[in-house]
């Protein structure tokens, strides 16, 4: 085996051999053409992890040899981004054109390090290609968002993915001269998730593992060398949602201790922590609900601190709400009501609306009873009126059930007050 990985010996150096994304690098796409025409916007490519981002952001440097320099989010600073304007400014005024700055990650940054590149990106010193696996709209500011042009790249195709191995055995240095014989495919696709990079890794460490060269690879033996190696599975990757799923579990199970650990775990891997605290947030309404409607408020503002902090403080406040959420008490009765909801709207379609509910802003409605015999509930003793709210098919439907705790017994208290036998009187 040779010591470059091979997925790097396998990466594409020119748009030909650019595998998948034809919407977006396509020879009638716009970006190929900008390409072509050696003038190109700045860009944010958003896209799942192996789809090519990195790989399209130096293979657009070198077809427009131009300079290029690249940061990391996860280790860069708004001091990195400051030497590299400086450098790039600097080559600009030998004739190079202005340079290529390659962010990867570019979610990661906070807002002060994504303000930093404003003032280049405005004056042309630089051309930003930013590479995320978030939503750009919730991840990237407004002001630096309105400055580029998105892309969007797709999980590979099964088809991208043997083209991919195919390149592999037949061009790689080591893998051509090996007579490597493939008879199933179908884990390498499972596996890889349309990772292209993973696939790779995953391949190379098949081949490495077979017990000699005849053996003939088949999904048994990939399932097995795969799971006995648990490296393979990176953040996007399987044990991602394996330790996921412990922390939410954690927190839904009222584990404090379990909880901060596998929050540890992610944060030691490398996990966005933005990731972790959208998490939070649909703990709160999923798991806790009425029984603590605070834990939302406090999830939601953990969020929006941990975007404006960064790491490595905001460990700490991800700390404080995970324990938090996990030694509240719990409750999914706004889960389950919505779940049931949406089951009869699947299973009964679009029922009519009660005439008395609907809006009657033209004469015609109104000599169509739209709105006739509606009751305005402010106008009855309580703020209260005993009027039917669902469609007639499923008048008298209770969607809703309490929890068993004492907010939401307050809550049974107040609705078997109000709707009588449906909640037990």
């Amino acid at each position: 085996m040779l010591a470059t990985p091979l997925a790097e010996r396998m990466r594409p150096q020119m748009l030909e051999d650019f595998v998948g994304q034809e919407d977006v690098v396509g020879k009638e796409s716009a970006l190929r053409r900008s390409i072509d025409q050696g003038i190109i916007p700045s860009l944010i490519l958003w896209g799942p992890p192996g789809v090519g981002k990195t790989t399209l952001a130096r293979i657009i440097a070198s077809k427009l040899n131009r300079p290029f320099y690249a940061l990391s989010a996860v280790s860069s600073g708004v001091k990195d981004v400051r030497d590299v304007i400086d450098k790039a400014e600097r080559s600009g005024f030998f004739g190079a054109g202005n340079a290529l700055l390659f962010i990867d990650e570019i979610h990661r940054f906070s807002k002060s390090q994504q303000d930093s590149l404003l003032a280049a990106v405005e004056k042309g010193s630089i051309t930003l290609i930013g590479a995320t696996t978030e939503n750009p709209s919730f991840e990237v500011n407004s002001a630096l968002l309105s400055r580029c042009q998105v892309y969007v790249l797709k999980g590979l195709a099964q088809s991208d993915l043997d083209r991919i191995i195919d390149r592999a055995i037949d061009r790689d240095e080591y893998l051509s001269k090996i007579g490597l014989e493939i008879n199933e495919r179908e884990a390498f696709y499972k596996l890889s998730g349309g990772d292209a990079r993973r696939l790779l890794n995953i391949l190379e460490m098949v081949v490495a593992a077979r017990p000699n060269s005849k053996f003939a690879i088949d999904n048994k033996f990939v399932t097995q060398v795969v799971q006995e190696n648990p490296a393979i599975y990176d953040k996007g990757g399987e044990q991602h949602y394996d330790v996921i799923s412990a922390f939410i579990k954690s927190v839904r199970g009222s584990d404090p201790n379990a909880t901060v650990y596998w929050l540890a775990r992610m944060l030691a891997g490398g996990e966005d922590p933005k990731f972790i605290g959208r998490r939070l947030i649909i703990l709160a309404s999923e798991d806790i609900g009425h029984a603590n409607p605070t834990a939302l408020v406090l999830a939601n503002t953990c969020f929006d601190a941990v975007h404006k902090i960064g790491m490595p403080e905001a460990r700490i406040i991800l700390s404080q709400c995970a324990t938090y959420l996990a030694t509240s008490p719990k409750s999914n009765s706004a889960y389950k009501a919505i779940d049931e909801a949406l089951k009869m709207v699947k299973n009964g379609g679009a029922l009519p609306v009660p005439l008395h509910l609907r809006n009657a802003p033209t004469a015609l409605m109104k000599d169509l009873d739209y709105g006739k015999d509606y009751q305005y509930s402010h106008s009855s003793p309580g703020n209260f009126s005993d009027q039917e709210f669902l469609p007639t098919e499923i008048s008298g439907q209770k969607l809703f059930e309490p929890g068993q705790n004492p907010r939401e017994n307050e809550i049974r208290v107040r609705l078997r007050a109000w709707w009588k036998e449906k909640y037990g009187y």
